[in-house]
């Protein structure tokens, strides 16, 4: 086996995969069977700055440089081989977002992410305009708004992407952008495939007379569907993710694609009636519709599978930030006691109490890092609650913190499945969470009442799914679909474990879910106080 993976190495008979996910920008190389040969990672965090929540776009190219080299050295110390070429390279990244540039493919204003609550006035009135659903965080709401907002940059944008189409841009030279990302730019037509151009017109007609040089579909990405070649590795892209010039240029690149768009991939989710979730610092779950909703929702986008069929997305900005953060403040602990916490222990020791807590212990927590829009709260405020009744127990405590990490994304799952009495049979699931076994499953399963299946590649993400999509644009047959690829190649052996949800946490969630739509006026008083504590200079 190992000769036979050396082998495809030195032939370039591989995929790689870049995610800029939001916490870990993550490189994974697999072979011709959809085995991960090797990976790398890189942490990184967004920033609260001058009012917008941001990534140094200087830290992405140093943290994939960073994640490739680490995967360059693995397949180095474990197949003796130097890592020169591969067969094809996808790039990965959360959807949506503002990146806008200039001529010289400068940033006009830092890098605004999907996480920012700033747009309300421009979502809705497009909303109304386009008689369709713009979330706050589609591109299109972030150049509305910096129109409403008179902000001089608008004037000099050449080019208006997302953080995978920035990237691919950088690799390749392409303006190019896989559908289902420039689908959280601006709505897509499903018959055509490409931007829904009565929406361009209404949007053209929305802005007449302010004097900008440049039309919307002269700034916005050439939408590709998945198996097209959206470019080739340049010479400067190859050196950008291999400063030692070592990686070869010339090599295919498939279309970038947002998360949700990999999600789907990863967790071979793209057939109409199939469903998936994905669990990082927000969750979002989607499923491929037979036909189109009844009516539009607040809290259901409508975004499109890589293939370009129509998908309802329910997206909660916070899932796994503050969990995260508490498991940091234990590892504090750890190393005040003098130890060196490996984090993987931790986690799993730490989430593996939830399994032992009761149903429901009476406590709540709302992980707010961000707005929500679900529950209508404009500014994030970590806020955790007990009473003097409640059994404050660790085990019920990360029960508590678990259960917050899906209670948004319930209350917009209860319109698809109670109002537009969409039929859900299993989900599949994937993202950091899963890497510890069977917890996450359990809760997710619970809090959706629904069985969860987790395939044996949950963990490894977008970067994986964009590999696999690399591997569709070279490998498949000549009209083969991406599901059928999907169904017949890459899925037809792996390994996956279904967990059904137990009617004693179901019954528990449903307690919490009281608690928490019950105090969410406590979440709303806190946010607003944060913000004019904020207006006046104070911390708290």
């Amino acid at each position: 086996m190992t000769h036979s993976i050396k082998q495809a190495i030195v032939q370039g008979e591989t995929s790689l995969g870049i995610e800029f996910g939001s916490t870990r920008i993550k490189t994974v190389l697999i072979d011709h069977h959809f085995e991960t040969i090797a990976s790398g990672t890189y942490e990184w965090e967004n920033q609260f700055t001058n009012g917008y929540w941001t990534y140094d776009l200087s830290e992405a190219v140093q943290g994939l440089q960073a994640a490739y080299q680490q995967l360059q050295q693995a397949v180095q110390q474990t197949y003796g081989v130097t890592l020169q070429t591969v067969g094809s390279i996808g790039c990965s990244a959360m959807m949506q977002g503002y990146i806008a540039l200039d001529q010289a493919g400068e940033l006009l204003v830092p890098f605004r992410t999907w996480r920012n609550a700033t747009t309300s006035a421009a979502a809705s009135e497009l909303s109304r305009t386009f008689q369709f659903k713009i979330p706050e965080r589609w591109s299109i709401a972030h150049l509305y708004q910096a129109i409403l907002n008179s902000e001089e940059h608008v004037a000099g944008i050449d080019y208006l992407t997302t953080l995978s189409g920035y990237i691919h841009l950088l690799l390749t030279g392409r303006r190019a952008l896989g559908i289902g990302d420039a689908s959280g730019m601006f709505p897509i037509d499903e018959a055509t495939k490409q931007y829904n151009e009565e929406m361009v017109k209404q949007f053209t007609t929305l802005t007449a007379g302010r004097g900008y040089p440049w039309k919307l579909q002269d700034i916005l990405p050439t939408v590709y569907t998945a198996g097209m070649n959206a470019g080739n590795l340049s010479e400067a892209g190859a050196r950008l993710i291999d400063p030692s010039g070592r990686l070869q240029s010339g090599i295919p690149l498939c279309p970038p694609e947002g998360d949700a768009g990999t999600g789907m991939v990863a967790t071979g989710s793209v057939r109409k009636r199939t469903g998936n979730i994905s669990v990082g610092t927000s969750v979002f779950a989607m499923f491929v519709l037979e036909q189109n909703l009844s009516a539009a929702h607040p809290e259901i986008d409508i975004v499109n599978t890589p293939e370009g069929s129509p998908v309802a997305m329910v997206l909660a900005n916070n899932c796994s930030s503050d969990l995260n953060a508490w498991v940091g403040l234990f590892r504090e602990f750890y190393e005040a006691m003098g130890f060196t916490p490996d984090m993987d222990q931790l986690f799993s020791v730490l989430l593996n109490q939830a399994l032992e807590a009761d149903a429901d212990g009476g406590l709540l927590s709302y992980g707010y890092y961000s707005g929500e829009n679900i529950t209508g709260i404009a500014e994030g405020r970590p806020l955790f609650v007990r009473s003097p009744q409640s059994r404050f127990t660790l085990a019920n405590f990360m029960r508590a913190h678990l259960y917050s990490a899906f209670a948004a994304l319930r209350l917009g799952m209860e319109i698809l499945t109670g109002q537009e009495r969409v039929t859900i049979d299993r989900i599949s699931a994937h993202g950091g969470l899963f890497r510890t076994p069977q917890v996450g499953q359990r809760i997710c399963a619970t809090a959706l009442n629904v069985p969860v299946s987790v395939l044996s590649t949950a963990g490894e993400g977008g970067a994986w799914g964009i590999a696999i999509l690399a591997s569709y644009m070279r490998h498949k047959e000549p009209n083969e679909s991406l599901a059928d690829y999907l169904s017949s190649k890459v899925f037809c052996n792996m390994e996956g474990q279904e967990v059904a949800p137990d009617p004693a946490d179901v019954d528990g969630f449903a307690r919490y879910m009281e608690r928490y739509t019950s105090g969410l006026p406590i979440e709303q008083a806190a946010a607003e106080h944060l913000l004019e504590n904020r207006k006046r200079g104070e911390s708290l």
